[in-house]
């Protein structure tokens, strides 16, 4: 027989399974250690030798360190992980609304138009107009707001 028919023989399948389950708890461990080491420096309570302390413990002594990290503060790991998601969250909600405003809302300008339209046809008074266009004008008033034609209380005409 071939070298490679022996082989076949000499590592059966129960051996096959076995070593594939270490192989994928060794990579699932490496996981578990690189998350620690980003909460480590995520955690913002923690002294800068602490952090050290800690870092030195998961190097050094890499099984001891993790699973006594885990222990000691494995229960606020994922209170930081959500924490840090909803930063992650909000800060890209705001850059969406940010550049979205830019170009989709109406500007001051816009609503100055169509209220000095709403003026023209005799909708609103003199008054009404000016009290509207200086809430427009602080930031006030409803530019920027979806539908808003700046359509102050008519004076029942």
């Amino acid at each position: 027989m071939s070298a490679l028919t022996n082989l076949a023989y000499d590592y059966p399948l129960m051996s096959v399974f076995w070593s594939m389950l270490v192989f994928f708890l060794w990579i699932l461990w490496f996981i578990l250690l690189f998350r620690i080491i980003t909460d480590i420096f995520r955690d913002h309570e923690m002294s800068g030798w602490a952090k050290a302390g800690w870092l030195v413990l998961t190097i050094l002594l890499p099984f001891l360190g993790v699973f006594v990290y885990v222990i000691a503060r494995g229960k606020n790991m994922g209170r930081r992980e959500i924490a840090q998601a909803r930063e992650q969250q909000e800060a890209f909600d705001t850059y969406v609304r940010q550049v979205a405003g830019g170009t989709g809302g109406t500007s001051q300008v816009d609503e100055l138009v169509k209220l000095s339209e709403i003026r023209a046809r005799g909708d609103i008074t003199d008054e009404e107009f000016r009290r509207a266009k200086e809430l427009i004008l602080s930031g006030h008033g409803p530019a920027g707001g979806p539908g808003s034609a700046a359509t102050p209380p008519t004076s029942g005409r």
